[in-house]
């Protein structure tokens, strides 16, 4: 479904990726790892078309959107859920999940598609009309990922989802994440909590100082003695 090759990035004179080639299969989840630092967030970024490469090429689904704007990429089926969530705090839970259906392909159906969301996060039923500023960590959590949902992606892109989040909301997170690979989604993930990453991962991406030092499926790097010494504390 996706195909990054040769992607570099910088950001002013800084450069961040060097030359980082994945791939994310139809149906799978693919886990990006490492440090802070590493590279995910601009990978997230650049794939969602918020950083612009310097060189290198992105194929979604067959097509080269190396340089197509960012809105056209989210109306082909594309969808980055941020970190740190960035849900609007002033606004109702239903606008914040409204808006998620605001690309052209999302908005015919949208009704039936909050309806699915509200069935998927029931406490987002629940607080429809709640601000969203209000709501803790965990359920502006689910509200970003219910966001995304309604946009109809092809690909759902996370970026640290679990990030600041309590121990149950963590869980849950990767409960739904596994859920929603179950009902077909495809996810790229990029993730701090490499362990429980890496156990659900159907391939996996260890990133050092913006290049990809090891990859494979995520039981494979899990099982690696020199990912579990310096990623895993093990």
């Amino acid at each position: 479904m996706l195909s990054v090759s040769g992607l570099r990035a910088s950001y002013g004179p800084v450069q961040v990726l060097f030359d980082v080639d994945f791939q994310v299969a139809k149906g799978s989840v693919t886990t990006l790892i490492g440090a802070n630092g590493a590279g995910k967030t601009t990978i997230m970024k650049s794939l969602a078309g918020l950083v612009a490469p310097t060189d290198g090429e992105i194929r979604f689904e067959g097509r080269d959107i190396t340089q197509v704007p960012s809105h056209d990429r989210v109306n082909s089926g594309l969808c980055l859920i941020p970190e740190g969530r960035l849900v609007f705090p002033g606004m109702s839970v239903e606008q914040n999940l409204r808006l998620g259906a605001i690309a052209p392909a999302a908005r015919a159906g949208h009704n039936q598609m909050l309806a699915e969301v509200f069935d998927r996060f029931p406490r987002l039923r629940e607080r429809r009309s709640q601000l969203a500023g209000l709501m803790s960590g965990g359920e502006q959590q689910m509200l970003a990922l219910g966001r995304g949902l309604m946009a109809r992606p092809h690909l759902i892109l996370m970026d640290e989802p679990t990030l600041g989040l309590a121990p149950v909301m963590v869980k849950q997170v990767f409960e739904t994440i596994v859920e929603l690979r179950d009902a077909g989604f495809t996810i790229l993930l990029a993730e701090q909590n490499a362990k429980v990453a890496l156990e659900l991962a159907d391939r996996a991406y260890l990133l050092e100082n913006g290049r990809v030092a090891l990859s494979g499926p995520g039981a494979e790097l899990l099982a690696s003695p020199d990912v579990r010494r310096a990623y895993l504390g093990m």
